[in-house]
């Protein structure tokens, strides 16, 4: 089917930067919200990301804002829309009651793509009209500069469903990573969570600082995995015999060291310490200024990218 016109159910953080992204794509972007409040915020979000959206060559000349409406009622957003971007609170109870009044209003057939970055598809369909048509769509923040999208189906979700998804997404030129079946935390949050733990346990024992977890994983690993991931990374580092020679010879110190990672408990020593090292690493640093300086280096290796080969994509 063809989609021209997208509902986005909550003007949140990740609702204003999708609407951003749909519009340098030429759709009509219909967004919901119970707080009126947040129409001057998706206006100013929208406004914000439009440079970057020009610098990566997705955008041009000034946001279109005839195609992009704010409501408060739901059955207002849904109706006359191909697709529906769904982003209100990672809550199943919410969610539910969001699909019902997507439901009463829009056709069987438009597929209802939840942000969740943690909850099932197949809870989210629970007590739907159709279920086949519920799927999970989870992008990383911010969505119209990480083109990641985590498509996943629910137990009752139509292969259809996940096709048009799948045909929007890619349409959009996003990076469509696509699970057989849903699981909590999808593939990349699982990963980053791995990660995350074992930064934990480094600083709650005293191994190493916040500061210098991070400054390893940003000129290290980190900037192999903007290039490569895990699997690509180690077949590299086998040498000539590729990723076979790694697991032969190579593979036992990974399970070696797998024994060793940590397993910390977030009691509220633990916390404390992290919160620590966190403020003491961004002493004097203005958080506007992180997401100015974040947002500037994503455009920038978005563009190296786009002119780079071989880089596992």
């Amino acid at each position: 089917m063809t989609i021209e016109t997208v509902a986005i159910i909550g003007a949140g953080l990740i609702g204003q930067s999708w609407a951003a992204l749909f519009l340098a794509h030429g759709l009509r972007v219909q967004v919901q919200d119970t707080d009126p409040t947040r129409e001057a915020g998706l206006h100013e979000a929208v406004r914000r990301a439009w440079p970057d959206l020009c610098a990566v060559g997705v955008a041009e000349g000034e946001p279109p804002t005839a195609r992009l409406s704010f409501t408060t009622s739901v059955a207002e957003a849904c109706t006359g829309a191909d697709f529906v971007q769904e982003c209100g609170p990672d809550r199943i109870d919410v969610k539910r009651l969001i699909v019902a009044e997507i439901e009463a209003t829009s056709g069987k057939d438009v597929v209802i793509a939840s942000s969740t970055s943690s909850l099932l598809a197949s809870e989210i369909q629970h007590g739907a009209r159709h279920p086949g048509r519920i799927v999970v769509a989870h992008p990383f923040n911010p969505p119209h500069l990480v083109p990641l999208v985590e498509l996943v189906p629910g137990r009752q979700t139509a292969p259809q469903a996940m096709a048009t998804a799948r045909a929007f997404y890619d349409s959009i030129g996003r990076e469509v990573v696509e699970l057989k079946r849903d699981v909590v935390g999808h593939v990349a949050n699982r990963l980053s969570s791995a990660l995350f733990r074992e930064a934990v346990h480094l600083v709650a024992e005293g191994i190493a600082s916040v500061e210098d977890v991070d400054r390893a994983v940003r000129h290290g690993p980190g900037l192999r995995w903007a290039l490569m991931g895990p699997y690509l990374t180690y077949h590299m580092g086998g040498g000539a015999g590729g990723f076979r020679h790694y697991m032969d010879h190579l593979g036992p110190t990974q399970a070696a060291r797998w024994a060793e990672l940590g397993n910390p408990v977030l009691d509220d020593a633990t916390k404390a310490r992290l919160i620590a090292g966190v403020d003491e690493m961004l002493a004097g640093v203005d958080d506007s200024d992180l997401v100015a300086r974040r947002d500037s280096g994503l455009v920038g290796l978005l563009k190296m990218k786009a002119g780079a080969r071989g880089d596992g994509d």
